[in-house]
């Protein structure tokens, strides 16, 4: 029986000296690796991504909640209280959520010699993360100006246009009604309404100023995917009941454009992988048809390896080490690729990747290269051993 480094040696070699045939099949398997692994590393990022940006598709992966009592005019208005949002902010399909006033309080300002319609909207810290918002200009009011109620605003950047033309607002007052706000910053961003032309105040501060009419009656849900919306919008009823009378409350889910995002995303799920497959699939069969193809052209050296006394499991162990050889060697190239790959696509995502996830997604591709290498080439391998000596030898 031949040693098992010595079948290993004689396959690494043997497939290197058929590297020309085999190069389109190393290639078809690397890229197929690769593209398996990239997919599995970057595929929670792309979603989290994709699910950020999903305003512009209309907020599909946004909730919107509120009370109304337009049905009953004597009910006593509510507001959501604290421990309700922290028991839906707990879900863990909520990436985040937001408590604002649902009344936007319209304020004719006038300023500079001009009036300008200027709507008024009260929003807590989470407000920002949860509408994709950004300050472009200064800062946003965090947690603790909307603890203290100060009279702080966050004009959005065409309010903020229209007001100042080119003079950087930040650090300006503002009069509204009777008290003067101080402007820190000027948002932007992808925009949930049209919130370009509000004045954002801290939550407290809007409902201590306006008479009753504000209340923290507006509540916004962002999801971590496209794939909990139904069932986060299925909880809340439940969870504002648990703490406060879920009477008059309303929960509003953009159902069609959910429904058309979760289409969009099977169809470019079904075509990654189709074609991934498709391409471990061609790869397979170049292994298979390879090593038909070689078992064909050295006969002969079968014959004679039998003829000096070489066993049916050395004939065998020697075809599917040069299969698995190749296999192998594809994935490695394919790791190879794919790091790079990852590594480019966390850099222009602005994220850093998951080199554990990438390592165990690494592992499993090498792991399923292995089962491809012996799978396809077992048959070329068993039909290598059980070539009858004499008439390998007298092949021509």
């Amino acid at each position: 029986m031949i040693a098992l480094h010595d079948i290993l040696h004689i396959s690494v070699r043997q497939v290197f000296r058929q590297r020309r045939r085999s190069l389109g099949v190393v290639l078809a398997v690397a890229l197929g690796t690769s593209s398996l692994i990239t997919m599995l590393t970057l595929g929670d990022q792309l979603k989290h991504d994709m699910n950020r940006d999903l305003d512009l598709l209309g907020g599909a992966t946004v909730i919107l909640a509120g009370f109304t009592t337009s049905t009953d005019t004597t009910a006593a208005p509510q507001s959501f209280l604290p421990e309700t949002v922290e028991a839906i902010r707990a879900l863990p399909e909520v990436e985040s959520a937001s408590v604002a006033t649902d009344y936007v309080d319209w304020l004719a300002l006038y300023w500079r010699g001009k009036t300008t319609a200027t709507p008024l909207l009260g929003v807590d810290e989470h407000y920002w993360h949860t509408s994709s918002l950004a300050a472009i200009k200064g800062r946003l009011f965090g947690a603790q100006e909307v603890e203290a109620g100060e009279r702080v605003c966050v004009l959005g950047e065409e309010l903020a246009k229209n007001l100042f033309d080119t003079e950087d607002p930040v650090g300006q007052y503002l009069p509204i009604r009777t008290e003067v706000f101080k402007i820190i910053g000027v948002v932007g961003g992808l925009q949930v309404g049209d919130r370009k032309k509000f004045a954002l105040l801290p939550l407290t501060s809007a409902v201590r100023r306006s008479n009753g009419t504000m209340r923290a009656d507006r509540l916004m849900v962002r999801c971590r995917a496209w794939d909990g919306v139904l069932s986060v919008g299925a909880a809340i009823p439940g969870i504002v009941a648990q703490h406060q009378n879920p009477k008059f409350l309303k929960v509003d889910i953009a159902a069609k454009q959910l429904e058309r995002v979760i289409s969009m995303i099977w169809w470019i799920q079904l075509f990654v992988a189709v074609s991934i497959a498709a391409t471990l699939t061609v790869g397979g069969f170049g292994i298979w048809n390879g090593m038909m193809s070689s078992v064909i052209a050295r006969t002969r050296e079968i014959g004679l390896k039998k003829a000096m006394g070489a066993e049916q499991c050395d004939i065998l162990a020697q075809f599917l080490c040069e299969a698995l050889t190749l296999s192998l060697s594809a994935a490695l190239i394919g790791i190879v690729l794919a790091f790079i790959v990852v590594q480019t696509a966390g850099a222009y995502l602005q994220d850093k990747p998951s080199m554990a996830l990438f390592f165990l997604n690494a592992g499993i591709s090498f792991v399923f290269s292995a089962v491809l290498g012996v799978a396809t080439g077992f048959y070329p391998a068993l039909r290598a051993a059980r070539m009858d000596s004499v008439a390998a030898i007298r092949y021509e």
